[in-house]
């Protein structure tokens, strides 16, 4: 955009130089770096903070699903990248040993509660003690509790859709055996329903950002297309200033600006369902300083967009 306007105006200068409107002195000469230098420092500099853009990235939070039985699969209706629902069933268990393990200590409860009942008719005929039912009473409350854990084994031997997803890379088959280690994780569910849309800005170009102002955005997936968006929130923590903890003294090394990540939302939530995970392209951030550099920026985001039909 420098090199059009710088351009313009040298267009001009031919022209009114040729028409004789001004003659063709040292300052007319000199003219075109004092242009060049006020475009830079009156307007291309400040837009950086006034109308800062960076890449940006759309993002989704992977679920490791791993299941919390043990057991051998059965059935596997989930199919890869189908959108599903939370609920959708992705794998069934084979669930006759946790439903003969239900049915026995249902049986243990049946039987502990007949007890209970006994005790209490001796107790209210004044042959029993009562220590005696608050034992037995006890030992229901147990047994129910373990047939509650028995029931919640055998719920849980169909493994559900934890929310609005699909489900990647699906390599687990009717055969194979799970298990619920958590560093054995069977299946990648890809979350939907929250998509994330990060973009970078330089820390100098970050100071006037605040949380509401308006963005926009372009992806190479949509190719010429600009989508309106506004700044969610300024990400407070980047892992070149986390500290954590250890045995080992520190470490200096040579410090970096690295850029600080800005949340966006999308005007439009039915764009954000479309676009894959890891969809890339620009972003521009229009805050309350440098007004006039809002411009600039809308017509550098334009150019960019059109520039993805050829630019990988």
């Amino acid at each position: 955009m420098i090199v059009f306007l710088l351009n313009v105006y040298l267009v001009i200068l031919f022209v009114i130089v040729k028409v004789g409107l001004v003659r063709f002195n040292l300052f007319w000469k000199c003219s075109p770096f004092i242009v060049l230098l006020l475009l830079m420092v009156g307007l291309f500099i400040p837009m950086g903070w006034g109308a800062p853009s960076g890449a940006t990235l759309l993002g989704r939070q992977s679920v490791a699903i791993v299941p919390d039985v043990a057991g051998e699969v059965i059935d596997v209706p989930a199919q890869p990248n189908m959108p599903l629902k939370a609920g959708d069933v992705l794998f069934r268990i084979d669930p006759a040993p946790y439903e003969a393990q239900l049915k026995a200590v249902q049986a243990q409860v049946a039987l502990a509660e007949l007890r209970l009942t006994q005790m209490q008719h001796l107790q209210r005929a004044d042959t029993g003690r009562a220590f005696d039912v608050q034992q037995r009473d006890a030992e229901a409350k147990q047994l129910r509790a373990q047939q509650d854990a028995a029931q919640w084994n055998l719920d849980k031997t169909v493994v559900r859709a934890p929310a609005d997803g699909f489900v990647t890379n699906v390599a687990l088959r009717k055969g194979a055996r799970v298990s619920n280690l958590p560093l054995s994780p069977v299946m990648a569910f890809i979350d939907t329903s929250a998509p994330f849309l990060g973009v970078t800005i330089s820390q100098n170009d970050a100071r006037y950002i605040a949380p509401g102002q308006t963005a926009e955005v372009t992806f190479k997936f949509f190719p010429g297309q600009i989508f309106t968006a506004r700044v969610e929130s300024v990400l407070q923590a980047i892992s070149a200033g986390q500290t954590q903890v250890s045995g080992s003294a520190v470490t200096p090394h040579a410090l970096q600006a690295s850029p600080l990540v800005v949340k966006l939302t999308l005007d439009n939530a039915d764009i954000a369902r479309q676009l894959p995970a890891g969809s890339v392209g620009s972003a521009a951030i229009y805050t309350d300083r440098v007004l006039a550099s809002h411009i600039i920026r809308k017509v550098l985001l334009r150019q960019e967009a059109i520039m993805n039909y050829v630019l990988p």
